[in-house]
């Protein structure tokens, strides 16, 4: 279908991560004729994420290296960068942005990709310590990276067992720090992940060095001259050179309730990505929105949902008949170890584990409610996460015998059974 767009309107995009990046370009994909402005508060040219707690924390690649387009696409794209530039306010009935200098800018349609920022929990002592970092952007990665500098052995402590907290453990050990990992919860990747999978990555660890104390809160982090340490619950006292935190995010909200838009656990968007405000859309970490293949609201913290969002709410602002019912997919990469998990496991009532006979290092675990697979979390194995995917999107009903057998070869023939 042709964009219904005209040059003199505008397109405001505000957020320059994935979501935003890949809003503008899929505009310019469908034909939108008018302007397109990206506005984000950081100041970088915009920059993949998922490297910045792995290869740019290892110094393997530089921010050059991990940018998500290079300026000379957005300049034959026309879509003008407005970095380091801060939104404070949306006035809908004007169609208007305010930005912190007091600057304006009118938009006839508004995409959110705000996305969401470090939790900071409410630990003693935490606002007065300079050697606690967070990672959520090239800022943080910088700090860290300064702090490291000239120590020959640095010793570090993380506040957090999920993925992040776990991607930075990996990455500090390949830059030959000592790491210690805290854990409120009784596993780590409590929240995400089933405990065979916690287990896998709690001995993957340990075989490197890392030290995990799960079922620990930390209670204060006082700082001295040259150190910093970390009191626990149990009294346990652990000397850091610095801190660094893993443990959840906050959603942007702020702009879009300040607007009086619809938010319960982020923005409500409905299945082309739009808000309460049928001219403002919003995608990525900061929507809530509904899942067909789950029939339930959710809130994805994902790359990948960020990315096919924004895509559909650029397909729908120029006039194409789309919607999101995307299978949610995620990874994490640590140490020589991939993981892939696809689908969401929530309402799982048994699992089946396989373990391949060939390899020790290879597993894939699968959630069912009842005979229905929710989701596959594929550990160095790739063939799983895809045939995993392919089996959450036809519905088909799985022998899980034969699934659990690894003696039986992973194929369709032998896996679904025959209808």
């Amino acid at each position: 279908m042709e964009s219904m767009s005209t040059a003199d309107e505008t397109c405001v995009i505000v957020g320059a991560s994935h979501g935003g990046v890949s809003a503008a370009f899929e505009l310019r994909k469908r034909g939108w004729q008018g302007r397109i402005l990206l506005v984000d508060s950081d100041g970088r040219l915009p920059y993949h994420r998922p490297p910045l707690s792995k290869t740019h924390l290892t110094g393997e690649k530089a921010l050059a290296d991990i940018l998500l387009r290079p300026q000379k696409s957005y300049d034959d794209q026309q879509i003008t960068l407005m970095l380091g530039n801060a939104v404070q306010r949306i006035d809908r009935k004007a169609r208007l942005l305010v930005l912190e200098n007091s600057k304006t800018l009118n938009y006839t349609k508004l995409i959110l990709a705000v996305g969401a920022r470090p939790f900071i929990p409410p630990i003693k002592g935490m606002d007065a310590s300079n050697r606690i970092f967070t990672i959520r952007n090239a800022a943080d990665i910088a700090r860290i990276k300064a702090a490291l500098a000239g120590k020959a052995d640095p010793n570090i402590v993380i506040i957090g067992g999920g993925y992040i907290g776990l991607e930075a453990a990996a990455s500090l050990k390949k830059l030959g720090a000592s790491v210690t990992v805290l854990e409120r919860e009784k596993r780590t990747l409590a929240r995400v992940a089933a405990p065979e999978i916690s287990r896998f990555f709690e001995a993957l660890h340990a075989r490197h060095g890392v030290d995990i104390h799960t079922n620990t809160q930390v209670n204060a982090i006082q700082e001295s001259a040259d150190a910093v340490v970390v009191t626990c619950a149990d009294t346990q006292a652990i000397e850091a050179d610095f801190v660094i935190l893993g443990v959840g995010i906050r959603v942007n909200t702020t702009l879009a309730t300040d607007a009086g838009l619809k938010t319960d656990n982020g923005i409500v968007v409905d299945d082309t990505a739009c808000t309460s405000d049928g001219n403002i859309y919003a995608v990525g970490d900061c929507t809530y929105h509904y899942n067909p293949h789950y029939d339930r609201h959710i809130r994805l913290e994902s790359v990948q949902n960020a990315a096919d969002q924004a895509k559909v709410a650029a397909a729908a602002i120029c006039g194409n008949d789309v919607v999101y019912d995307k299978i949610p997919w995620f990874w994490s990469d640590q140490y020589d170890v991939k993981f892939q998990a696809v689908g969401l496991s929530a309402g799982y009532d048994e699992l089946v584990v396989r373990r391949e006979a060939d390899e020790a290092n290879r597993l894939s675990i699968w959630y069912f409610n009842g005979n229905h697979l929710l989701a596959v979390d594929a550990v160095n194995h790739p063939k799983a996460y895809v045939l995993g995917t392919k089996f959450i999107k036809s519905g088909q009903q799985i022998d899980k015998s034969n699934l659990a057998n690894p003696q039986i070869d992973l194929a369709p023939g032998n896996i679904l059974v025959a209808s």
